[in-house]
């Protein structure tokens, strides 16, 4: 629907032409890419590799390979390169999975509501159009009913 005018009976038919839509987090993977055969391919790889390394089990397995540097940052005896190993190799490598799997479960709820969201709007859509059937002929009626000038 485009944005009001100062015009109410304006408004009013836009607002009964409006048409309702459900917009998901999958219905707009062509406006990041685009709709072109690269940008399709581009989209699809990027949700396929996300779904894979957007993981608890990627989270653990990472966790397992940052700890096979540990050691040796140990061993150095430096503590520069034991914070590095802490804040390049480990947060970096655990975090990644674990903030995508959050992102995901936000996501998640989002289209939840999003589509509980867009049930509650269709039925109010659907009872405000009968309502206005409704008045547009009790309209009609009062103007039957309405007596003659004298």
């Amino acid at each position: 629907m485009s944005s009001p005018s100062t015009n109410p009976e304006q408004n009013l038919v836009q607002a009964k032409a409006h048409v309702h839509r459900l917009v998901q987090a999958e219905s707009v993977l062509a406006a990041v890419h685009g709709n072109h055969a690269a940008g399709r391919f581009n989209a699809w790889l990027a949700v396929q590799i996300t779904s894979k390394v957007g993981t608890m089990w990627a989270a653990y397995a990472f966790c397992l390979l940052a700890f096979i540097s540990l050691p040796a940052a140990i061993a150095s005896g430096n503590t520069i390169v034991i914070v590095a190993w802490l804040a390049q190799t480990f947060l970096q490598l655990v975090l990644l999975p674990i903030i995508i799997v959050g992102q995901n479960v936000q996501q998640a709820a989002n289209d939840a509501r999003a589509q509980a969201d867009h049930e509650t709007l269709s039925a109010v859509h659907v009872l405000t159009k009968h309502i206005d059937v409704l008045q547009d002929q009790q309209i009609q009626i009062l103007e039957i009913l309405k007596p003659a000038p004298a």
